[in-house]
């Protein structure tokens, strides 16, 4: 007899994990999903005026240095090569984004060389700072006052609802300063964005006999699944317990989307780092498909709230007390038999496209093994909480 396996969600988690199971397993899936489309937060459509194709929940651009990721997404649709350039607005100018040299010697009015800037920068460093305990501490000593308050402070102040002392010092550490003019946003070797964007590539994963979705399905942990050999969950992990020990916190986002005819700002994504200006940036959706034209433009300013029980939730915010939620939770979810969690929800961890994929790629392996073996089955593919 078939084993039977349920999928809480078909964003790109649940879609990978079908995918191989599939493969590993005589079984039949079913995959429910709360929304009426499948691919979570990377889904996309045209929109009906332009036909542009629009990330509905925010811009994604897949970019990766493991090969193997890269060819396997590749393998359910085309993915057309695509380099990210941001800008910044601040103090009534526009800069490039990351910061750079070419930021840096518009900013000072400089002509500086890299090691001039890097000597530069060292000398605005906070050096009292030697054990940086939050966010803005963080940035003091690494590229001082000047930098941080232009481009960091405001923006990160709007993007997290709180002063950045209040953030952990990591958060920066994933913010990159360069001393040469190079302004591609992603580094890794592969960077590309779907011909037909995410929604066909996670369709295509799925496409199976043996797999079944159903849309506009809500989990309740009171759902009867007795049936099923195993669930999968990658919905918010506080909500599966029923937010027992409390709600985690996230921020999430709004948008608000309006036309224009021709182009409206000239590239796909401009940040505003002033605290003053309400939205954190504006996305111009027709940007990411530069081997399409069109004669009309989208552009979405993105506001950044806390999340309440009517949002999506978006970014874990990981302060202390979440932290301690997130173990107890942990904790409960580790007496289960027959579930495992996983993805960037049942995580509460911040997880790029790749990490996702490989992640629940490698995942379905172990489970499989483990299944075969009579190993106790894993409930969680990460061990490191902090």
């Amino acid at each position: 007899m078939p084993h039977r396996f349920l999928i809480i969600g078909a964003g790109f988690s649940g879609a990978v994990l079908a995918n191989r199971l599939i493969k590993y397993f005589d079984c039949t899936i079913d995959i429910w999903d709360e929304r009426n489309h499948i691919a979570g937060n990377c889904h996309t459509e045209r929109d009906e005026k332009t036909n542009i194709m629009v990330h509905q929940y925010g811009p994604h651009i897949f970019n990766t240095d493991k090969k193997e990721i890269w060819d396997y997404v590749n393998s359910f649709g085309e993915f057309k090569n695509y380099i990210h350039q941001v800008k910044a607005v601040s103090g009534g100018k526009i800069y490039s984004l990351p910061v750079n040299l070419f930021t840096i010697n518009q900013f000072f009015n400089k002509t500086f060389s890299p090691a001039e800037a890097k000597l530069f920068l060292e000398t605005l460093a906070d050096k009292t700072i030697t054990d940086p305990q939050n966010f803005e501490e963080q940035a003091l000593s690494f590229i001082g006052k000047g930098l941080y308050r232009a481009f960091f402070y405001g923006y990160t102040k709007k993007q997290w609802g709180c002063e950045p002392t209040e953030l952990p010092a990591s958060i920066l550490k994933r913010i990159p300063v360069r001393f040469n003019y190079d302004d591609n946003y992603h580094t890794n070797t592969y960077t590309g964005i779907p011909k037909d964007g995410y929604t066909a590539i996670i369709g295509k994963m799925i496409e199976h006999e043996r797999i079944t979705v159903s849309l506009n399905k809500k989990f309740s942990p009171s759902d009867d699944v007795k049936n099923y050999t195993h669930i999968f969950y990658t919905g918010p992990l506080d909500a599966f317990f029923n937010y027992e020990y409390g709600r985690l916190g996230y921020r999430t986002v709004t948008f608000e989307k309006q036309y224009a005819n021709g182009d409206y700002q000239g590239l796909a994504q401009m940040n505003y780092c002033d605290a003053e200006v309400p939205y954190t940036r504006i996305v111009e959706p027709k940007f990411f498909t530069p081997w399409e034209k069109y004669d009309k433009s989208i552009f979405i300013k993105e506001y950044s709230k806390e999340t309440t029980p009517q949002d999506i939730p978006y970014y874990p915010k990981r302060l202390q007390n979440d932290k301690i939620i997130l173990q107890q939770y942990r904790t409960r979810a580790a007496s289960l038999q027959s579930v495992s969690f996983l993805g960037r929800l049942a995580t509460y961890r911040y997880m790029d496209m790749h990490h996702v994929i490989g992640e629940a790629y490698n995942f379905a392996e172990l489970f499989y093994h483990q299944f075969k073996n009579q190993q106790p089955l894993p409930v969680f593919p990460n061990t490191d909480t902090l």
